[in-house]
């Protein structure tokens, strides 16, 4: 199983939603653990490390979800190892949890956001709500935007107007398919490079409080 960091607020209960949040290329289990007072307060927020050693790939001392290859495309191998091992992951959580938690949200930055859109496309319905943070649509076998694939989840997509890393033109495409393919998308744009804002933060509360509840009704 992955390794994880949790936050369970004192005042969760059964039911409470599960919010997991996979880091960007480099990083760690840790790297977005601060975040979770801000995006979903009452909820449980678990951060898995990513199953690959960025260093073989020149990636610094942290980890990766893929090799990444240039453009929208991953590694086919590691990808689709990571998509294993997250599902794997995501079914035997909930066992390891103190309270029964409730519907999910599954996000991340940059690799991370990559990785939850192509996990909610394979998956369909999996998860109620997917987060995609300045990442892009995977150009991979498995992840295909189709009607029957993004039915079940609701996406929001944010991204910076100034990234160097992940081009805005590049979100801009995973877009237009997901819409194309008739997803319930919500967009958000930043004048900021490749990171999360304040103000994407609180957008990314503001959605999870005003969808969740419509997920739960679904």
């Amino acid at each position: 199983m992955l390794q994880y960091e949790q936050v369970v607020p004192p005042e969760a209960r059964d039911g409470a939603p599960l919010v997991v949040l996979l880091h960007g290329r480099g990083a760690d289990r840790f790297d977005l653990l601060s975040l979770a007072p801000h995006l979903a307060p009452g909820a449980v927020v678990v951060t898995p490390q990513a199953p690959h050693s960025g260093t073989p790939w020149g990636y610094g001392p942290g980890w990766a979800w893929y090799r990444y290859l240039g453009g929208n495309t991953p590694e086919p191998q590691s990808f689709e190892q990571s998509q294993q091992a997250l599902a794997e992951f995501l079914t035997a959580l909930p066992g390891t949890l103190p309270i029964r938690t409730g519907p999910v949200v599954l996000g991340g930055f940059s690799q991370g956001g990559t990785m939850s859109v192509g996990y909610a496309l394979r998956n369909p319905g999996a998860v109620p709500l997917a987060l995609c943070l300045s990442g892009f649509l995977a150009d991979h076998p498995t992840v295909r935007a189709t009607p029957e694939s993004v039915r079940g989840t609701r996406f929001f997509w944010g991204h910076g107007t100034m990234d160097p890393s992940i081009p805005f033109s590049m979100g801009e495409e995973g877009r237009a398919a997901l819409r194309a393919a008739g997803a319930e998308l919500e967009t958000r744009d930043y004048p900021m490079g490749h990171g999360i804002s304040p103000d994407e933060a609180r957008d990314i509360r503001d959605w999870i409080a005003r969808t969740l509840p419509a997920a739960d009704a679904a």
